[in-house]
């Protein structure tokens, strides 16, 4: 767990806690500040469970340990987008064509790497978790739409991985050895699929999760706070029909 989340879970829990034990303590409104504070414990508790569960695997609990469970799901999303728009036939014979008009000794694939939908990718990782088994805890604290703060660190961590591809020596190499073959086109494709699921079957589930975990738990952090700041008001709120 990062340390910002840690953080914003610790701090949270200790506001709850203390609401809690002025709510016991206090002469005055004591119904009210105990049920706020309850309710708001309840809430920052539920959801820093439910973002434990996109990471970790939790005995009893079914469905959790999203981002393991679905790593083959995850890591044929990223081959398909890969090969579907960054290594594309026509993107590779233009970039080729430019770079060889140029004398280049090394390809320079940037401009195809911005052309990418890193939102196509963002929004298929969260179809992923949004249709799992966890699905349903997502939508109680918000749904697709509590993960949409993370689409801009996902889409600049994905922007690396595809450029620290396309500069390999042994992608550039592949690239290199096809160009003065008449017929390379076929095999140049080939080769690259071959590199593109080399390289990604090096990633492991649990490289998977960390990847994922350094893009979006600062930011999931948010949930906790937020559970428990709603969780309060709901509470503060029953209090009064009590």
């Amino acid at each position: 767990m990062s340390g910002v989340f840690s953080n914003k879970n610790l701090n949270t829990n200790i506001v709850c806690m203390l609401l809690i034990i002025l709510g016991f303590a206090s002469p005055w409104y004591r119904e009210n500040i105990l049920h706020t504070g309850l309710f708001a414990l309840s809430g920052a508790v539920t959801n820093w469970l439910a973002v434990h569960m996109l990471f970790e695997r939790v005995p009893f609990l079914y469905g959790s340990g999203v981002i393991p469970n679905q790593f083959e799901q995850f890591r044929g999303a990223i081959k398909d987008l890969i090969m579907h728009q960054f290594f594309t036939r026509e993107n590779i014979e233009r970039f080729i064509s430019e770079e060889m008009s140029h004398g280049a000794a090394k390809l320079d694939l940037d401009p195809v790497i911005d052309a990418i939908d890193y939102d196509k990718l963002f929004d298929s990782l969260v179809d992923t978790i949004v249709n799992s088994s966890l699905g349903g805890m997502l939508g109680m604290i918000g749904g697709a739409k509590a993960l949409e703060a993370l689409r801009d660190p996902f889409k600049v961590k994905m922007r690396e991985t595809f450029q620290s591809i396309s500069e390999s020596d042994t992608f550039q190499a592949a690239i290199s050895k096809q160009l003065d073959n008449s017929s390379f086109q076929n095999k140049l494709m080939t080769d690259i699929d071959h590199i593109v699921s080399s390289r990604l079957e090096e990633l492991t589930p649990q490289m998977v999760k960390e990847i994922v975990q350094q893009m979006i738990k600062q930011h999931l952090g948010w949930l906790v706070v937020w559970g428990g700041v709603f969780g309060g008001l709901i509470g503060l709120i029953v209090s009064f029909f009590i």
